[in-house]
This record gives structure tokens, C-alpha cells and sequence, in this order.
């Protein structure tokens, strides 16, 4: 049997279960400001009748025990942020500042910095304030050794400028921007697959990248009118949050050129099919634009929107 995420421990289905009962909770605190619902790369929230804050919230996940082991410690600083703003750039929004957390069984000061430097990096080249966080010592909670790192990126778009799939329809077509590896999802399954093996950790642990300077390339060149952050679920299940009810896509995965770290997880017996459904592929981030536009972007066309589907399938 090739490896899964369901066996090295991680439900994608129990996951999207929890999700569900969640939104109720949350929907149940929703005030007159709260723009569309959850399920967003970003929540939104008007300030007033042109402005909205678009917020999001993650972590690094279990990448950060190969980034210790390894030394990269800085590099997983930069994934954290990295994500936390792409996820906001999938509305429009340019990001303002950005908060984190740390915590571990016994706090290391040097772990520490090195995570937070990494995160002042990624911040910088954003034009992203970090405002501060938070540091927590939890023995007993976490094991020894372990710690964790989350944060949360808020961004500024005026409503005019709001990219929210709603414009998106049949016939626009998909591009698709090249991710640096596996960015900051999958690896507990990665982790499985190594065990306590030695591993080229410049293959593994690429930064996530950011897609700041794309998105703005992108919405100078053309009429960008959905953007998919690609993270767990791989690029069907994220790309199918931006698409319209009764509009799904096509993808031809021969389109683009994958990181060499795929070839790593086809040598290590992981079925295509599992990839798919866990990893980017070598996709960081889709956009949806009109199919006469599609040329003057600069990436490559990987898929296109019709309405005689439902979701979001391969097509080999």
C-alpha cells in the first residue's frame, strides 16, 4: 500500500467535519461589518463603506520539527508569514501587519529568535508591520523539545478592488504560479516517509513563497477575478473555494513543471492521486482570468472554468 496523510495521522475529511461545526459558532457572532462568510482565505470586515480588513490566521504545522532537526528554524519564520499574507492577498488586500505566538514545554531564546527574525524577514519584504505576539511555556502540553509557531497577517483592501470570485464565469481560464516546493503543508506525511532518516533539507524545506509582487504583476497585466492560495487539499479543494455555485474547472496537470521534490515523493511510493489531493504540485497560487487575457499574464494556463462540472477535476 503507497503512503497516505490519513496513515501518517492526518484526516482531511475529519478536518473539513470540524470545520462545518465550527461555522455555526462563528456565524453566530456575525455583526453588520462582517462581509460574506467563512470558508475564505481571509475573513473581511468594512471599516467603513469603501474600506475592508482582510484577516488570516495559521501556522507552520509539523514542518517545524523538520526545520529543527535541520536548522532552519529562520526559514520556517519565513513560511509562517509568507502563508499568513498570501492567504490575504487572495482578496485584494495589501498587508498591513502581522502578530505571532510561540510556544513550547521550555521556551529555547535562541529557537526562538531565529523563528521571529525569520518572520521580521518575510515582513520587511512585505512592507508588513510586525507588531508584536506572544511567547507561552506550557509543560505538559507540549512534549520536550517541541514547539509551535502561529500568527495572523491583516491587510487593507478598498471594496472597489475586492477580488471575491463572484465576476468569475464559463470559459475563463486558470494560471497557475509556481510554488518553491512543498511549502509549509504535508509534512506529516513527509515525516513518515523519513522517519528518523538524514534528508536534503534544501529539497524538503523551501520556504514558502510569497506571491506579493505576482498578485501585483498579475492585477496590472489583467482582470484578475478569483485567486486560490494553495495549501492543504491541494490545488482542487482550494482552487474550488473561489469558483461561483454551478462552476467548476478543468486542470491539465501536464501544464507546468513540478518542483524536483515531487520526483522525492514518487520514489518514496506516493501515489499521484495522493499527491494531488495533499500537495501544491508545484502550484502556489491560481488565478481566474478572462481567457483573452490569458496570454499577457506571464503563467502558464493550466486549466479553465466551465459550467458543466462540479468542482474541480484533473484531466489527464
Amino acid at each position: 500500500m503507497s503512503p497516505t496523510y490519513g496513515a501518517a495521522g492526518v484526516s482531511l475529511a475529519a478536518a473539513g467535519a470540524i470545520v462545518e461545526r465550527l461555522r455555526a459558532a462563528a456565524a453566530s457572532t456575525a455583526t453588520a461589518e462582517v462581509v460574506g462568510g467563512l470558508g475564505g482565505f481571509a475573513g473581511l470586515y468594512a471599516l467603513d463603506k469603501e474600506r475592508l480588513l482582510a484577516a488570516s490566521t495559521d501556522g507552520v504545522g509539523t514542518k517545524l520539527v523538520l526545520a529543527r532537526r535541520a536548522g532552519r528554524l529562520r526559514d520556517a519564520g519565513c513560511d509562517l508569514v509568507a502563508h499568513c499574507v498570501n492567504d490575504v492577498l487572495t482578496t485584494g488586500a495589501e498587508p498591513l501587519f502581522f502578530l505571532d505566538y510561540v510556544a513550547a514545554e521550555r521556551l529555547d531564546l535562541e529557537q526562538v529568535a531565529e523563528l521571529v527574525e525569520g518572520a521580521a524577514g518575510v515582513c520587511r519584504e512585505a512592507g508588513c508591520a510586525l507588531l508584536g505576539g506572544e511567547t507561552a511555556e506550557m509543560p505538559g502540553v507540549y512534549r520536550e523539545g517541541e514547539l509551535d509557531f502561529a500568527g495572523t497577517c491583516v491587510g487593507l483592501v478598498q471594496r472597489r478592488d475586492l477580488v471575491d470570485g463572484s465576476r468569475v464565469g464559463e470559459g475563463d481560464v486558470v494560471v497557475g504560479l509556481p510554488s518553491s516546493g512543498l511549502h509549509a503543508n504535508g509534512f506529516s506525511l513527509v515525516r513518515q516517509l523519513l522517519g528518523d532518516d538524514d534528508f536534503d533539507a534544501d529539497l524538503l524545506l523551501a520556504p514558502t513563497r510569497l506571491y506579493l509582487d505576482d498578485v501585483r504583476r498579475l492585477r496590472s497585466r489583467s482582470d484578475v477575478r478569483a485567486l486560490a492560495h494553495i495549501t492543504g487539499g491541494g490545488i482542487a479543494s482550494n482552487l474550488a473555494r473561489v469558483l461561483p455555485t454551478g462552476l467548476g474547472a478543468r486542470l491539465d496537470p501536464g501544464a507546468w513543471e513540478r518542483p524536483a521534490v515531487f520526483d522525492w515523493l514518487n520514489e518514496q511510493g506516493v501515489a499521484e492521486e495522493e499527491q494531488r489531493r495533499v500537495f501544491n504540485l508545484g502550484i502556489g497560487m491560481c488565478a481566474v482570468v478572462p481567457a483573452h487575457e490569458a496570454a499577457r499574464t506571464g503563467y502558464s494556463a493550466i486549466g479553465r472554468v466551465t459550467a458543466a462540472l462540479d468542482g474541480v477535476v484533473f484531466e489527464d
